[in-house]
């Protein structure tokens, strides 16, 4: 039997109309360090939206045509976000943080026919255009001038915008076309793409306004400081836009100082960064008196959430800190550590630091090395896998996906962890990265956090490296904080009690800061070239 209800594609431009129509006047508010703030309403972006929609058809740009974007947080990139998937196109966006091999081989798998950038990264662009030969169009906001192949053509972004009038109409795309491309951090070979399609994006926006998940609405002011070339800023800019929260555009401006005046002088109310950003702003706030007080929560991905970051952001500034777990796969959105309701306030640092509760639509379950299925008693550990309407079936133009990352209608995380029986994880470790020592396993996950609890740590890292005896010995790699004197007895004593004896670290290494890929994470495997 058929349902009687209309069957309208669940797409990006429904998103856009929709928070376009209950939300003309809410705002995307840009910082420019130095600069007046620009604040433009819903409507004023919506014309530009559709300016650039039109734009990129006059060059074109048609149904499935691939426009990548290397750009930061900014009003122009969201204007990209809508226009582009919403013309039946695809958004590429590009990680400006990648190797330039990296991002040679990224723009020729994609086949991209456009770029859209900003003058402050002409340089970088410059340097790249010669290895990009898909590339025809490169479109600058901000101007300038820059050398590329005859084959390309530049165009200023403000002129194009000007040339076309704002009456684009959205054609009808089918929901389960490709939106938006993005890649792997390719710490492994080469990144992989996972394109999301207008359905994901649609059901991962709304989970995310769910009051169980982030609860957006139009009291909101959302700070994505999480970049948005990053798995779509983990989603917060359509689901902002769809829930007519103010969003505010950091720019490339991504420092203690920038990011604590934006806390302070634009008041958002939420925001979401890896930890190391949590921490300097932090440190930053408390040295200088700046008040980090408008923020009802603040969001931590990438990197653990560590007891002492959750502490200092709540004891020195009342800010509560609470931590998401996802993948480029995922769309990415896996789990919040949002407490649940029985918890007591002792209890409240256990939570927030744990993965937390899978949010609605996403199953997982709990594989052994044999592939049997574990109980979801908090307890058994295996590997996490998963499946729902957020979740990948498959790699962008990949043949070779096939008993390694996807199987049996589940995506394999390479995490090891628990699931409990209300839906909650625990990440114990990277399963690459998990320490087999005398049959016993040792999270290094846990070791790291334990470490940063010490005043003097200011960053620290966990890997395995081979014993005669054991197979696997941890080996902490530590950077102390400035000024800091902490030696390897003090550090010793300071894990007994809080890890198994069997698990302290028997090997240590003393640096001045941890390598980081190109997501701002520890790069273990560099630290496995130097000391494994």
């Amino acid at each position: 039997m058929q349902s009687s209800m209309l069957d309208t594609p669940l797409s990006i431009s429904l998103i856009f109309e929709s928070g376009l129509s209950r939300f003309p006047d809410s705002l995307v508010t840009e910082y420019r360090a130095g600069l007046p703030v620009v604040r433009r309403t819903f409507a004023d972006v919506a014309d530009e939206v559709r300016s650039l929609a039109a734009a990129l058809a006059a060059l074109g740009i048609g149904r499935d045509d691939m426009v990548a974007t290397l750009c930061w947080n900014t009003t122009e990139h969201l204007a990209a976000y809508f226009a582009i998937p919403s013309m039946g196109a695809v958004l590429h966006t590009l990680n400006l943080r990648l190797h330039d091999d990296q991002l040679e081989y990224i723009v020729g798998h994609a086949r991209d026919r456009v770029l859209i950038t900003s003058a402050d990264l002409l340089p970088r662009v410059e340097q790249l255009l010669g290895r990009m030969p898909t590339i025809e169009h490169l479109i600058v906001k901000g101007g300038g001038d820059i050398r590329v192949p005859e084959s390309i053509t530049v165009h200023d972004y403000d002129d194009l915008i000007a040339a076309h009038a704002a009456e684009f109409s959205w054609p009808e795309v089918e929901e389960r076309s490709a939106a938006i491309l993005c890649y792997t951090s390719g710490t492994t070979g080469n990144p992989k793409g996972v394109a999301y399609s207008h359905r994901s994006i649609y059901l991962h926006s709304l989970m995310l306004c769910t009051g169980s998940v982030m609860g957006f609405t139009e009291y909101d002011a959302l700070l994505p400081i999480v970049p948005m070339f990053h798995a779509n800023a983990w989603g917060w800019p359509h689901a902002g836009w769809l829930a007519g929260s103010t969003l505010i555009m950091n720019g490339r401006f991504l420092s203690a100082p920038d990011i604590a005046t934006i806390i302070e002088t634009l008041e958002p109310t939420v925001a979401a960064a890896v930890p190391t950003i949590w921490t300097s702003v932090a440190d930053h706030a408390a040295a200088n008196g700046v008040r980090l007080t408008s923020l009802r929560r603040g969001i931590v991905g990438g990197s653990t959430l560590t007891r002492a970051l959750a502490r200092k952001l709540w004891d020195q500034h009342g800010v509560r800190l609470i931590q998401g777990w996802g993948m480029t796969e995922t769309s990415p959105l896996l789990t919040l550590s949002e407490p649940p309701r029985d918890r007591t306030d002792d209890a409240l640092l256990d939570c927030v630091t744990q993965s937390g509760r899978l949010v609605p639509g996403v199953f997982a379950r709990i594989m052994d090395d044999a592939g049997r299925e574990l109980p979801h008693d908090g307890v058994s550990v295996g590997e996490i896998e998963l499946r729902g309407p957020t979740i990948a079936g498959r790699y962008f133009r990949a043949d070779d996906d096939s008993g390694t990352k996807f199987h049996d209608g589940w995506l394999r995380t390479g995490d090891a962890g628990v699931i409990d029986r209300h839906g909650w994880v625990d990440v114990r470790d990277r399963i690459k990265d998990g320490i087999k020592s005398g049959g016993e396993w040792i999270s290094s996950v846990e070791l790291e956090s334990r470490l940063i609890d010490h005043p003097g740590v200011a960053e620290a890292a966990v890997i395995g490296i081979p014993d005669p005896r054991w197979e696997e010995r941890p080996l902490a790699v530590v950077a102390l904080r400035d000024g800091s004197e902490v030696s390897v007895p003090e550090l010793r004593a300071h894990l007994d009690g809080q890890v198994a004896k069997w698990a302290v670290p028997d090997h240590w290494r003393f640096v001045g800061e941890l390598p980081k890929t190109s997501v701002g994470k520890i790069d273990k495997k560099e630290l496995r070239t130097r000391f494994g």
